[in-house]
């Protein structure tokens, strides 16, 4: 609760203070244009970066592999439109780091590293499930009723969950 309240108030304050501080050095003028100038090249990169990350995506996806990576990438990306669309130097340096691709890039492998993400892919092929479960438990392994599907859709492997249901009036 103590971080939101340093964030939603500390941060304008200091946003503020700052700007009247650069204010008072350079002028009311260079400074705004200095504000504006930041909320326009990090929309422009915003756009290359995130055309850029989508397109990997999509590359990932196609050859069978899951862009949990850009989806991280792609969050940053959000955060760092909104940030630099925010009028203030705190923000804009907060933002360029997380438009800016090497920067972005070096801190989510750092938040995955430290665990605050965790990125995983399940590939359906008897391992590990999210809820602690194998695929064999769901009845979806080599010996399962798989046998019965043709066999270029048996790659997909789906998940079979058996269960009895009751129709009630």
């Amino acid at each position: 609760m103590r971080f939101l309240f340093l964030i939603f108030v500390g941060l304008p304050i200091i946003e503020m203070w700052l700007l009247l501080k650069i204010g008072a050095v350079i002028g009311p003028l260079p400074t705004i244009a200095m504000v504006v100038t930041t909320a326009v090249i990090g929309a422009a990169l915003l756009k290359q970066q995130g055309l850029d990350t989508l397109t990997r995506a999509q590359q990932r996806m196609s050859s069978g592999q899951v862009p949990a990576t850009e989806i991280l990438e792609g969050l940053m990306l959000a955060v760092g439109g909104a940030l630099l669309l925010t009028p203030g130097f705190v923000t804009d340096a907060i933002g360029f780091v997380c438009l800016i691709a090497p920067l972005r890039r070096m801190l989510v492998a750092a938040l995955i590293k430290r665990g605050v993400m965790q990125v995983q892919a399940n590939q359906f092929g008897g391992g590990p499930s999210p809820f602690g479960t194998t695929n064999q438990e769901f009845g979806t392994g080599p010996d399962s009723r798989t046998q019965d599907i043709p066999a270029e859709d048996r790659s997909i492997d789906p998940v079979i969950i058996e269960g009895e249901y009751k129709k009630e009036e």
